[in-house]
């Protein structure tokens, strides 16, 4: 029985992970906060949205055994489109996960430093977080130790841990089940339009696909592990969709005035759940941190060995200077106390031009005779899989025009 509950169980839990970063608990935090249980509908889409995504390029690895950015290597004919396409993908992965994990190092020292401050040294009029210092020595420890297998376990326990904190905290605010339920039917206003799209965009990332198709090879090698791949590919989004849901519904107990991070939160929940709210929400936002801080450079680095055809073993060569490169950019800019806001703000639009071209190709791949097979889409799935696009289109076109400021 143990033996086949293995096989159920693979990447999930890092896709999990990466999702559920200290910006996802931010924005979650700030829906409930300023429109209550009104926006759960968004993650509900997200979720949707999420898992057929995540199942179709798991569904690719599993048949071609190669990640995404291989096939993208290897699939497009022509060279100027095929260099426009790996520039593109390594632009907005690669920098963006760079410029992310910024905020995740920082995300996960915010939470950290509510149980234990190790302070700070100066150097040459620059501040070094030592926090910083200390979770991005164990993210590094974690990726340089050259296994797959013994960062999934890691993870995972880290996962059900956060899962836990936010899930008994939004447990402890006894929220109304009916005005839950009012919260799934869709509102769209202007006021709210900017926190629709945080909520899916931070839901369905680009670099998780990547991601996604990359570990499914290695832990799943033949066809018939299909059913496998599709079960811990659903049970992970579900899962990570539910935790944001509990986030934001602490969110909207929470008596605070002025929240601008997590953090804020656990203050405004002191009249409902004691003093011990502050350490419920300090751990879940100390394990988002450090999880998403492991699957960042873990995703650009698969990408990178992707797109250049080099070995994506993770004790391989190139896979450890390209985890050293991404993770030291990020824990530069954590801790130097260099603001990656302009770097994010590229990684936006960057990630929302990304968006419908890469969902776009996923679909397109996925239908592809020649590589598929018989595992192609069915009707129904192309169907769901348009409609899927055609959010990622509206999501890359809200995204490019926040950043220049037109919403």
């Amino acid at each position: 029985m143990k033996s086949n509950w293995s096989k159920y169980l693979g990447p999930g839990p890092l896709i999990a992970a990466a999702f559920i970063g200290p910006g996802t608990v931010t924005v979650c935090t700030l829906a409930g906060v300023n429109f209550g249980y009104d926006l759960l509908w968004a993650l509900l889409l997200s979720i949707i949205t999420t898992i057929i995504l995540q199942e179709s390029a798991a569904r690719i690895g599993l048949v071609t055994q190669v990640g995404l950015a291989s096939n993208i290597s290897k699939t497009i004919q022509k060279a100027g489109l095929r260099y426009f396409s790996i520039s593109l993908v390594l632009l907005a992965i690669v920098l963006g996960n760079a410029a992310y994990e910024a905020g995740n190092i920082s995300g996960g020292s915010l939470g950290a430093e509510i149980f234990f401050d190790l302070g700070s040294i100066s150097l040459y009029k620059l501040e070094i977080s030592l926090m910083n210092l200390l979770i991005g020595f164990i993210a590094l420890l974690l990726l340089l130790s050259g296994s797959y297998k013994a960062i999934t376990k890691i993870l995972t326990l880290l996962v059900i841990l956060m899962s836990l904190a936010f899930l008994l905290s939004a447990f402890m605010v006894k929220p109304v089940i009916l005005d839950l339920l009012k919260g799934m039917v869709p509102v769209i206003n202007p006021k709210n339009i900017i926190t629709i799209v945080a909520l899916i965009g931070t839901t369905v990332v680009p670099y998780n696909l990547f991601l996604h198709s990359s570990l499914v090879t290695e832990k799943w090698k033949n066809i018939q592990d299909l059913k496998y791949v599709r079960f811990d590919t659903m049970l992970a989004v579900i899962l990570g969709g539910i935790v944001s849901m509990a986030i934001v519904i602490t969110g909207a107990a929470g008596s605070a005035m002025d929240v601008s991070n997590a953090t804020d939160l656990a203050k405004g929940l002191e009249p409902l759940m004691g003093a011990a709210s502050k350490y419920f929400i300090a751990f879940g936002l100390f394990a988002a941190g450090i999880t998403s801080a492991v699957t960042a450079p873990l995703a650009g680095s698969l990408v990178i060995t992707g797109c250049f055809g080099w070995s994506t073993k993770i004790n391989g060569k190139p896979m450890r200077w390209s985890i050293v490169l991404i993770l030291g950019l990020g824990l530069i800019f954590a801790s130097f106390g260099i603001r990656p806001v302009q770097l994010i703000t590229i990684a936006q639009l960057a990630n929302g031009v990304l968006l419908p071209l890469l969902s776009g190709y996923v679909i397109w791949l996925v239908n592809k005779k020649s590589l598929m097979g018989e595992h192609r889409n069915s009707r129904l799935l192309n169907l769901l899989s348009v409609v899927v696009w055609l959010i990622t289109l509206l999501l890359g076109a809200l995204s490019v025009m926040k950043v220049f400021g037109i919403i």
